[in-house]
């Protein structure tokens, strides 16, 4: 039976790369909502191309434009991320693919994980906030989370192989980003546009940004801790500016298993709608006899705090790293507006984690509260920081 999927951000770059693997394989998938914010344009004709049964429409002021285009096609329409999660948890669903940016994709995720379905993560957000509620959730519904990220599915893959052996250390690798050999006084003073030049991946403009700061990859350090109950001082981030090896497993006998690729993320995502089983894609293959030499050197955390900052949120623990995703994200947003400077984005998420009011063990609402005070808090610091 074909597997039928709901992708929550099917207008963003996980998005669409997810219908392309589901065009290749017609066969294997097919497509019964779609959710987005404001693409409605693109989000009318992946409604047609792939004949969905619902359109979710996240901005509720967009719902009519789309609802009265759709309104022939015999294709249901709704509004808001309320919609959004109970789609995702219907039965006509096996798999979720939670593409969505930023912490509102938590609540449709929670909701499918109650529900009992496969859970093909691509939004940090859900395990960066909230971890610890998640992964139990995760657990009692026995709704398993299979990661989309090529880094976290490289790990995956690897510990495949792992046949029950003790794991030493997870080795996360980083592109290093656009200002991976600018000074510190050069990046100081970089622009939006000068940030979202990244040298190897096409990726929606927030998760650029996290790149160039390096928060992308501390919020991966705090994700791998919850999805293979790995502690932080273990999971070691390796920048790589090739970004050929997606992430390594090291075991006790000093032995580490690598994943290369091709930087495309239409691989893991694949291997996420189809595991156990590996398709074919129409991606580019590694050429090993052209492909040069492969390089590794430390993070400068110096330059980039952000990693260090992520290491510091998930060593307090509790809804910290909430805290920190929710400055992010405000932070974040006023620097792609031209209102702050690239190192304001750090200051403000350090301002933020330590004036948290700190839960040790926070529930769901606990998290929501959380999100709400800490990005309250970042608007405040924006206003402070504006140039």
């Amino acid at each position: 039976m074909k597997r039928r999927i709901a992708i929550l951000g099917s207008t963003g770059s996980i998005g669409t790369q997810t219908l392309d693997v589901v065009r290749q394989h017609p066969d294997l998938f097919e497509v019964e909502t779609i959710v987005a914010n404001n693409s409605t344009d693109v989000l009318i004709a992946q409604a047609r191309e792939f004949r969905v049964g619902n359109v979710v429409v996240c901005n509720k002021d967009r719902y009519r434009e789309v609802a009265d285009v759709m309104q022939p096609e015999d294709i249901k329409v709704w509004a808001g991320i309320e919609s959004a999660g109970a789609l995702a948890a219907a039965s006509n669903v096996d798999i979720v693919v939670a593409a969505m940016v930023g912490f509102s994709g938590l609540r449709p995720v929670v909701e499918a994980i109650r529900a009992g379905k496969i859970i093909a993560l691509a939004n940090k957000e859900t395990l960066v906030a909230a971890g610890a509620p998640v992964m139990a959730l995760s657990r009692q519904h026995q709704a398993p989370i299979l990661p989309v990220d090529s880094e976290h599915s490289a790990i995956f893959q690897c510990l495949l192989a792992a046949q029950g052996n003790a794991v030493a250390r997870l080795h996360l690798t980083a592109s290093g980003g656009p200002f991976r050999c600018w000074s510190r006084e050069k990046i100081a003073a970089a622009t939006a546009a000068d940030a979202l030049k990244h040298p190897n991946w096409n990726m929606g403009a927030k998760i650029t940004i996290d790149s160039a700061t390096m928060v992308n990859k501390g919020f991966e350090v705090i994700e791998a801790k919850w999805l293979f109950d790995m502690e932080p001082d273990r999971i070691n981030v390796v920048v790589h500016p090739e970004s050929v090896v997606h992430s390594m497993v090291e075991f006790e006998d000093g032995a580490v298993i690598a994943q290369l690729g091709c930087p495309d993320m239409r691989q893991p995502i694949q291997f996420a709608l189809s595991f156990p089983d590996r398709l074919t894609l129409n991606n580019k293959k590694l050429d090993f006899a052209t492909l040069g030499s492969l390089s590794f050197e430390a993070p400068d955390m110096e330059r980039f705090p952000g990693l260090r900052l992520a290491y510091e949120a998930i060593g307090h623990g509790g809804n910290v790293p909430c805290a920190m995703n929710a400055a992010d994200e405000v932070a974040v947003a006023a620097f792609l507006r031209g209102e702050i400077g690239f190192y304001d984005i750090p200051s403000i998420i350090s301002d933020c984690i330590a004036g948290v009011n700190f839960v040790a063990d926070p529930s769901l609402d606990d998290i929501f509260d959380t999100d709400a005070e800490a990005k309250a808090r970042a608007s405040e610091l924006v206003r402070k920081h504006s140039r």
